[in-house]
């Protein structure tokens, strides 16, 4: 199947994956990138078809990621990853982990208020003790982003190379790298 013929897929990001550095080494190419926002009651759903509303990102102890969680006020600043492949969107899910569940929501276009229809990722556990007030991308980028960079790259070498490795295995490496960094 060509590139043409495969269903495309458009993913809002809201933490390291805003930075087009970070996505060029997890897709090996810059997709177009648009600035978006996740509104407050904005509705998503899940797989299970339950819905629910997003607020802001939170920072997660020990980590260098942030996380987002249905909530009834706020709103969420990111990019849109546009146009993603199959293969690609399996890198982010490799990435993600298994502590984020891929849900379908609706974003605000900055340039234009159209509305879009993308996936993203929750945090999963809602009411995780870890997660203590808003992260910071322009911090991130000036603190922490050359280790996560390093980790980001040897998480795709491994998925590249499919050396019995799976999802568990990715979150294992990213909590080893990414776990004790000084955070901010």
């Amino acid at each position: 199947m060509s590139r043409s013929d495969a269903q495309l897929h458009d993913v809002f990001v809201y933490g390291s994956f805003q930075e087009p550095d970070i996505v060029n080494i997890m897709l090996e190419r810059t997709p177009e990138i648009i600035s978006v926002t996740l509104p407050g009651l904005c509705n998503y759903v899940r797989v299970d078809g339950d819905g629910g509303f997003f607020s802001k990102r939170f920072r997660l102890k020990g980590r260098l990621y942030p996380c987002i969680v249905p909530s009834e006020a706020g709103e969420v600043h990111g990019k849109v990853l546009m146009g993603l492949t199959d293969k690609e969107l399996s890198n982010l899910d490799a990435v993600e982990g298994n502590e984020y569940e891929k849900v379908t929501v609706e974003v605000v276009r900055k340039e234009n208020s159209a509305k879009m229809i993308v996936k993203t990722y929750i945090w999963i556990n809602k009411n995780d003790p870890d997660m203590y007030g808003e992260w910071d991308f322009e911090e991130w980028k000036q603190l922490h982003m050359p280790k996560f960079m390093e980790t980001i790259k040897e998480i795709i070498e491994i998925n590249k190379n499919h050396q019995g490795k799976g999802v568990e295995d990715y979150t294992q490496i990213l909590h080893k790298n990414l776990g004790d960094a000084p955070l901010s």
